[in-house]
Parts: structure tokens; sequence; C-alpha cells
């Protein structure tokens, strides 16, 4: 690696680090805390390529992005942030940033995206064209842990080659996360083409497929209803591919707790998709993300010229109770028609009971909540479950499924309580210590010894 690297970040040992590694990889390296000091080397000529933090104590890395442009046309910026959120990466992007990786990043991957900056002078797919075909408001919104995962792994993936299989429950916006991952990769500047099992009917059909994509991206839409015929021509198709070859990303219906093995695919083209998964959580597992979601549908539909409005407290609470089987996708669909209708610009909690009321599941909501009781809080959740397959049934094996689903939790907080301590647990589920240890093995639950502070 040769050429001679910027890099700004208030953060003394990621600088040390970084520039340890860059200077046993043949680069010059030049580090600072201060924005202002980086500001000038680049007005200066210095450096071939630049790292820097997006919060800094003088300024933020992310807003420099257009000067450094315009100073230095062509000169590579990584941005590195701690604020892993999908807008991040939007807004690094929309600055025509180089790279943008989340803290905390692999040194290996970093070292990687140095030498490729090093080595281009200009920012692939980074023109007008570009831009004007990323969406502008995607409704990937979310605070809870569930989410920032997802935006951590997605900011990894988004300018890798690797495969991406992306799972969850219907509704829950797997397509919108793939076309996402286009749109903000390098490659958004060449088409997105989206394959659905009606279009693989004849032996011609991947090369019409291959022919339109022309090193862009092919999106497997749903993976779960393609025949064994259509996966075969796929796996053959992948296998075939020498020059301009796309990249290609799946979704696939994956329920809660379902194992994602290769369940219902070829093993062979499942292997050869799973090079990095996205699980998409169900919106029954971040709840707290609920009103943010209705108030962001709410101002997509006055941007389209609906009437504005607003939930009351009291109603938001009542969306937030309600189980949503139908994910992301029934809440919008909900919040819509409560725009529609609403008499008036405030949507209050009656109004929310009834458009909740032709909705499956509505007893819970009905009831007032959760209830305390551990039996009915199992019975709600296996009802969200069958409710979530609608007139089909889930998978068979559900009965250990629900078993494992309780016995992990059960015994991991029970081996937290007593310290780690095999023995004590053991006594404190009335189970033997032979059967606790087969649990442990079978569940693949991990066991960690410390003294129990009482």
């Amino acid at each position: 690696m040769d050429g001679t690297v910027l890099i700004a970040d208030d953060d003394r040992t990621i600088r040390t680090v970084l520039t340890q590694a860059l200077t046993r990889a043949g680069c010059r390296v030049h580090a600072t805390s201060s924005l202002t000091t980086l500001m000038r080397w680049v007005a200066e000529g210095k450096g071939d390529a630049v790292i820097t933090d997006v919060v800094m104590p003088d300024g933020n890395g992310l807003e420099m992005l257009p000067k450094i442009a315009v100073d230095r046309p062509g000169l590579p910026v990584i941005v590195i942030s701690a604020q892993n959120t999908i807008m991040t990466a939007i807004k690094a992007e929309e600055a025509a940033a180089f790279d943008y990786l989340p803290k905390p990043f692999d040194l290996p991957e970093i070292m990687k995206r140095t030498a490729r900056a090093l080595q281009n002078n200009t920012r692939k797919g980074g023109d007008t064209s570009a831009k004007s075909e990323r969406p502008e408001d995607l409704p990937l919104v979310g605070r809870t842990a569930a989410m920032q995962a997802l935006y951590r792994m997605l900011a990894r993936v988004m300018n890798s080659d690797l495969s991406v299989m992306i799972c969850g429950p219907s509704g829950s916006g797997k397509t919108l996360i793939a076309q996402s991952i286009h749109s903000l990769s390098d490659r958004r500047a060449l088409p997105l083409i989206t394959v659905v099992p009606g279009d693989l009917g004849d032996a011609d059909a991947m090369t019409r497929i291959m022919s339109r994509a022309r090193g862009g991206t092919v999106l497997l839409d749903d993976i779960n209803d393609f025949d064994s015929e259509s996966q075969a021509r796929i796996v053959r198709m992948i296998d075939t591919i020498a020059e301009n070859a796309p990249r290609f990303l799946a979704t696939r219906t994956v329920a809660p707790g379902q194992s994602i093995g290769p369940d219902g695919l070829r093993e062979d083209l499942y292997y050869r998709l799973y090079g990095a998964v996205l699980d998409v959580p169900p919106l029954q597992d971040r709840s707290d993300d609920i009103g943010l979601l209705a108030t962001h549908f709410l101002h997509q539909a006055e941007q389209a010229g609906q009437t504005p409005h607003h939930f009351t407290d009291a109603a938001v609470e009542v969306l937030r109770r309600y189980s949503w089987p139908g994910n992301v996708r029934q809440l919008e669909n909900v919040v819509l028609q409560l725009g529609l209708i609403a008499q008036s610009a405030e949507i209050a909690e009656k109004d929310v009971m009834d458009a909740l009321s032709v909705q499956p599941a509505f007893s819970a909501v009905q009831a007032g909540g959760r209830s305390d009781s551990l039996s009915a809080s199992v019975a709600g959740h296996i009802q969200r479950y069958f409710d979530m397959h609608g007139a089909i049934l889930p998978p068979s094996g559900l009965y250990q499924r629900i078993l494992r689903e309780i016995e992990v939790p059960l015994i991991e907080i029970s081996l937290d309580a007593t310290g780690g301590n095999q023995a004590k647990c053991a006594d404190l589920l009335g189970i033997n210590r032979n059967t606790l240890r087969k649990k442990i093995t079978e569940l693949d639950i991990r066991v960690t010894r410390r003294r129990k502070l009482m």
C-alpha cells in the first residue's frame, strides 16, 4: 500500500491503531484530533486519502466533505462514525464520501477500504444520475437496539461484493432494505433487477436477467417461493458468470424463532446466497419504534397531499399494545387509513381502536394490554405466531420450537442468578444436575462462572 493518509479522530486509541497499521502497510500517515488541522492539511495539498470521524470537538466531519471536494476534487474520504444510524450512512453517500464504516470497525476491513481509496482518485458512481436514483426518504425508522444492530450490519455490507440474505417475517420491510443496500452502494448508478418466480419461466430467463443487470444488483425477492428448477438455474448462472458480475441479494420470509438453515432451499443455492445475513426484527420486538413509524407514515401522507394529522399519546399507546402480525406493512396501511377517515387533525384513542377492531388478534388490545400472567403472555405470543401465518399452518415441529423459546431464557436467567454455579442452578430449577448440563449443551448456552453478589 503506497500513499499518504490523513486521519482525523478525537479518539486517541483509534488514531494510534490506524497509524501503526497503515505505517506497517507502507503508508505515510498524518493524524490529528482537530478538523481544523485536517482541513489545513487538505488545503496544503497533503494526503492521498482521508479517514475522518463525524463528531469532532471543533466540527462535523460530514459537513466538511463538500469543502474537501472543492479544495481537492477526487480526494477519497472514508467516514467512520459511532452514530450508527441509516441516516448517517445516507448522509455520507450524499456528501460523496468514498466509503462509510460504523464504529467499532474491523481493522482488516478499514485497511482494505483504504487500499481501495488510494487506488481511486474519483468516487465510483458518485454522479448526479446515481444520486437521483437514491430514495430520498427511506422508512428505515427506529431507535431500538434491534434496529441499531440492523443499521450497523447494513452499513458494513453495503459496499461489499458479498451476496446478502435478508431474513425476516412477512411485511417487515425486507425488500425495502435490499433496495436501500443497492441505492447506497457503489453500484447505485447501475440497474437493480428484481426477480420473482414468474420471471424464470424458461431456460433463457437468466440470460435476459444478466443482460439487463449489466453488473448492477440482482434481487431474488422471497427466495422461499422459487421452485427447485428455478433455484438450479440460479445456481448455474452464479457459477458461470465470469466478467461484469452483478451482486446478488435475496429476501427470505422467516418466522420469529425459526431457524435460518437451508429449509426449502437447495443447499448449493443456500451457501451461495448466505454471504452475509441481515435479520429484520418483527415489529412486536421493537414496539418502542411504533410511534416513530406511525408519525413517519402520517408525514409521508401529508407530503403526498393528505390533510395533516397527529396522534394523541393515548392513541400511540394503543398502537404499541397491538401485536402487529403483519408487521410494518400492516402498520402503514392502518395509519394511512386513519389519515383518510379521521374527522379532525387529532387522531384519538377511539379512532385507533375502531381501525384495529377489524384487524386480527384485536382481543389483547381490548383487554388493555399484556397480562402479568406468564401463561397469558405465552398464549399471546403463540396466537400472534399463528396469526402471522394467516390461513396457513406454521412449519411442523412447533412443540419443540416453543419449548426451546421458553427453556433458553429460563436457564440463562437462572444461571445468571446463581453466578454460573450449575449445582445451585439445578437445585433452583428442581432438575438433576446432569439434566442441566445436557440442556446447556443442547441449547448452546454459554456459562460464565462468577461470584454472585448478594
